[in-house]
């Protein structure tokens, strides 16, 4: 699937984010010849995490249909490790149940991370929806949310 398809996507149905600008690759689920989800995996945007050998599923979401979140997120990492990798991540808000990461054999390594409001007293600053996003009327983002970040070795 290009890029383009996949970030349309992505803007129509994900419930709180607009697509990647980039990714490593991405997967459609197709159902009758339509194009049902999308996963994005990139590398991790933690500096931290980005070992070398770890990717990140950047963006998930479907219209809806059963199973498809599951079968991407089991998709994504078969070919992760076809390419080398031996782990995916993944970060979920705290408000999600994580079904679809279970059902695919994912396990949840950490919770309360990220969601931080990049103005803290040590380095101020004023962060506003336009520097959030090139396209502020679509930004959905739900700032300060706290996420738990899941992950499955692959090796």
């Amino acid at each position: 699937m290009e890029l383009k398809e996949a970030q349309n996507f992505i803007d129509t149905h994900h419930r709180h984010h607009q697509a990647a600008h980039r990714d490593k690759f991405r997967i459609a689920a197709m159902e009758d010849g339509e194009i049902v989800g999308v996963v994005q995996v990139g590398r991790p945007v933690s500096c931290v995490l980005d070992d070398g050998n770890t990717l990140e599923v950047l963006r998930l979401c479907s219209d809806g249909t059963k199973n498809v979140c599951s079968f991407l997120y089991s998709r994504a990492a078969r070919v992760a490790k076809e390419m080398g990798y031996a782990r995916i991540i993944t970060y979920i808000l705290e408000t999600e149940s994580g079904a679809s990461l279970k059902a695919s054999g994912w396990r949840c390594e950490a919770v309360n991370v990220g969601g931080a409001n990049w103005n803290v007293p040590s380095r101020p600053r004023e962060v506003v929806a336009t520097q959030l996003s090139l396209f502020p009327e679509k930004q959905k983002y739900p700032i300060n949310e706290k996420k738990q970040r899941w992950s499955k070795q692959l090796n």
